[in-house]
């Protein structure tokens, strides 16, 4: 998984519970982590493989979030 990807899960992982997906693409696009059609893409791919189902993570989503949060912590 990608750099891109695995930032983009660590932020639906840390969104607000007020925010949606899209909110999430909105956020990562503005930070000129990838495009908004990047993002859209990337969602799909998620919801794919299954690491988001009915709009949330799924425990293998969360397990790759938790492990991206991990990995970009600072120690």
């Amino acid at each position: 998984m990608d750099i891109e990807a695995r930032v983009f899960l660590l932020a639906i992982y840390k969104k607000q519970d007020d925010e949606s997906l899209t909110d999430v693409i909105a956020q990562m696009e503005e930070a000129k982590v990838f495009s908004f059609k990047e993002g859209k893409k990337l969602l799909k791919d998620f919801k794919a493989d299954k690491l988001i189902v009915d709009g949330a993570l799924s425990f293998s989503g969360l397990a790759f979030a938790k492990e991206a949060e991990q990995e970009f912590k600072i120690q």
